[in-house]
């Protein structure tokens, strides 16, 4: 019996014994006791790897993440999201601004010098001036006169052949401003006459071999020398002392390489969209780079928070140098093919250690970084696919942050051994119309289906209520976004009367109907989201119960961008836009931007919204940009060409022990860690520390 006993019962031990095996991992605490090593490094999940370690190649979140870590630009955002300075110490903006004068031939140095003087008497004396011609007045520091000169220029033209052009460029005004003035020319008509500057006609400062039509020629004359031009000017002066990881000095060189390197059309960065304005960047000395606008642009400031690269690891002698070495041909290797893609070298708080692929990326703290060594001594991101496996991990202590899902965030949030954070992400999802198709080039149409919508049912089945409602295309946590506007609210009492007063009525089936053609479309999302899936489902019956046949398709989404997207072949779709801080809404919703592959693809078109893109583009005025920011807002939220369902929130979950150290005084403290208003908990990061012991302050 006792030996029948045994075999019976072998099995099942060993299998719990291997079952245990397989389950148990060792708590944080066991881990600690026997690797104290472990508290000075944090692991980061994630469910896929990065795809290059380069800032002005990368597009997806995972070398973003491990980007910012490396490498450091001359801004960034503080707790406020206010600019500040970070590789540089200090910046000022100005403006250079010029204009031809009108004037017969042989009169422009006369008329020119003849303005200037009227200029300098208005600005010492601007007695019974407007008050704004005043103010731009008093902007200006200098007036001066440039020369006349010529120039010979090669172009291509319209049909492909090389022009020659001769360029007789007539005296200009050279201005100096204090600050860019975005106004300065309508108001100096008050001074120079109505219309002065509309006067001059820069095709009679043309000649070109072969010939040019008459459009043409006042085409390209006006491009290469307009009446007017705007150059803001940010000036940089970097902190003394900067070093990269690898030693070598950061001076103002790198700044320019970094802008050259992205405009470089071998190069194919997709930040060259944010640089493209930048006419030159001028190096006075190692420590200041002095970056010239070729027009008012104002993200400019915003743009440099980008990571700088070291010239001496990039420039044409080092890919030379990598090419031949790796028996590659020199005349075909740029940076896109070079090794730093995967062994960056950066001036960030972390130096690049290892990268094995589809399993981790390891660093160390930089010893010399400007703000101080960070706290932890590595960093390791970990590639974990499974979302089960990264909670498991987490519970165990094995990693220190993960992609926490809502309905895990809602749970773990309750655990006194974590602390949990939650905030309005910069993301909205919305449901987007094709304007170009009927019934959608109705606004009437598109009003009534965002009435019909019951958002407040999605954010509550759907997201847990990790979301918030939005009524428009500026993030909720900016001044941009106008919380006065408020949005649809779910009245299908109204929707149905829109739609009839916009002819559509019950068939005898009771779906409804308009000169004998039923409203009827299909809503698409791409495969492999469950929330925009679950969105499709709710919409889709909202909709049936206004007598609206409405179709559902999941589509794998390399084919939905691809296929549906960029060919602008949908009826309307679920999907979301993730904004920056920057209210530069152009490439969405600019009605030049709604052809194929263009991000405007809903086909959004007003003449008012058009004009207030452009101008918040140009204006630096803090609070000008804000107003004119809230009237886009209204103007798109009236017309509804999406409906605009919520902004999503972003949840994380930390161990309690995990907390920013303060040294003051060769003393140190300990504080809880607090998310900014952009939602990063992660600002002060290079000083977070986790702790052996759970601290006595209350982590909310």
């Amino acid at each position: 019996m006792g030996t029948r006993r045994i075999l019976l019962g072998l099995p099942l031990a060993v299998s719990t014994l291997l079952l245990q095996s397989i389950l148990w991992v060792p708590t944080y605490e066991e881990q600690t006791r026997g690797n104290p090593g472990r508290l000075e490094e944090f692991i980061q999940a994630s469910i896929g790897d990065a795809a290059v370690l380069n800032p002005i190649l990368s597009t997806d979140a995972a070398s973003a993440e491990i980007e910012q870590l490396v490498f450091a630009g001359l801004l960034d955002r503080d707790e406020h999201l206010r600019l500040r300075g970070k590789l540089a110490e200090s910046w000022s903006v100005r403006e250079e601004a010029f204009f031809s004068v009108p004037a017969g031939e042989g009169q422009e140095t006369e008329e020119a010098e003849r303005v200037a003087a009227l200029l300098r008497r208005c600005r010492a004396q601007p007695d019974g001036l407007p008050p704004e011609v005043r103010a731009s007045l008093a902007n200006i520091e200098e007036i001066a006169v440039e020369p006349p000169r010529r120039e010979r220029r090669e172009i291509l033209g319209a049909s492909g052949e090389t022009l020659h052009l001769h360029l007789s460029i007539p005296p200009r005004l050279r201005l100096l401003l204090t600050r860019v003035d975005p106004d300065l020319f309508p108001r100096l008509e008050v001074v120079v006459g109505e219309g002065y500057f509309l006067r001059f006609r820069p095709e009679t400062h043309l000649e070109a071999v072969p010939p040019l039509g008459v459009e043409e020629k006042r085409r390209i004359a006006e491009e290469l020398l307009p009446p007017v031009e705007h150059n803001p000017v940010i000036e940089f002066r970097l902190r003394p002392g900067l070093t990269f990881h690898d030693g070598h000095p950061l001076t103002a060189e790198d700044v320019r390489f970094t802008w050259q390197a992205v405009m470089d059309p071998r190069n194919l960065s997709p930040r060259a969209s944010d640089f493209e304005p930048v006419k030159e960047v001028r190096l006075p000395d190692p420590l200041t780079a002095v970056v010239v606008y070729k027009r008012l642009h104002a993200p400019a400031l915003a743009s440099w928070t980008l990571g700088i690269l070291p010239r001496h690891r990039l420039d044409d002698n080092a890919l030379q140098a990598e090419a031949l070495a790796s028996g590659k041909d020199p005349a075909s290797f740029g940076i896109r093919h070079s090794r730093f893609n995967r062994q960056p070298v950066g001036g960030g708080p972390f130096v690049f250690r290892e990268w094995k692929s589809d399993r981790h990326i390891r660093l160390e703290r930089f010893a010399e970084y400007f703000e101080g060594p960070p706290e932890y001594r590595r960093f390791s991101f970990r590639v974990i696919p499974d979302l089960l496996t990264q909670e498991m991990e987490f519970y165990a202590g094995t990693i220190d942050a993960y992609a926490v899902q809502p309905h895990q965030a809602a749970r773990l949030a309750g655990d006194p051994r974590f602390q949990h954070f939650s905030g309005t992400s910069f993301a909205y999802t919305y449901i987007g119309y094709n304007l170009r198709r009927p019934p959608f080039d109705d606004p009437r149409v598109r009003r009534a289906l965002g009435l019909a919508v019951p958002v407040e049912q999605i954010l509550e089945a759907v997201l847990y209520g990790q979301g918030e409602r939005t009524s428009g295309p500026f993030p909720r946590q900016t001044p941009f976004y106008d919380p006065q506007v408020e949005p649809l609210p779910h009245d299908p009492e109204a929707a149905g009367r829109l739609l009839e007063e916009a002819g559509w009525r019950p068939g005898p089936d009771g779906l409804l109907e308009k000169d004998g053609r039923r409203l009827r479309f299909t809503l698409i999302t791409n495969s492999g989201n469950d929330i925009r899936k679950s969105i499709l489902t709710i919409v889709q019956d909202a909709w049936k119960r206004l007598g609206i046949e409405v179709r559902t398709d999941l589509v794998e989404w390399s084919v939905f961008i691809r296929e549906r997207i960029h060919r602008l072949d949908f009826d309307a779709v679920v999907l979301g836009w993730s904004m920056g801080v920057e209210p530069d809404l152009y490439p969405i919703w600019h009605s030049s931007q709604t052809g194929p592959h263009q991000l405007n693809f809903v086909g959004y078109r007003h003449p008012e919204a058009d004009a207030l893109i452009t101008r918040i583009r140009q204006e630096y005025d803090p609070d000008r940009q804000v107003a004119l920011c809230r009237k886009l807002h209204a103007r798109i939220a009236a017309d509804q060409p999406v409906t605009f369902l919520y902004a999503g929130k972003w949840t994380a979950v930390l161990d309690r022990r995990i907390v920013i150290r303060e040294r003051q005084g060769g003393e140190i403290h300990h504080r809880p860690i607090e998310a900014t208003a952009t939602g990063n908990y992660r600002y002060h990061f290079h000083r977070w520390v986790k702790l052996s012991e759970r601290p006595l302050f209350t982590v909310q």
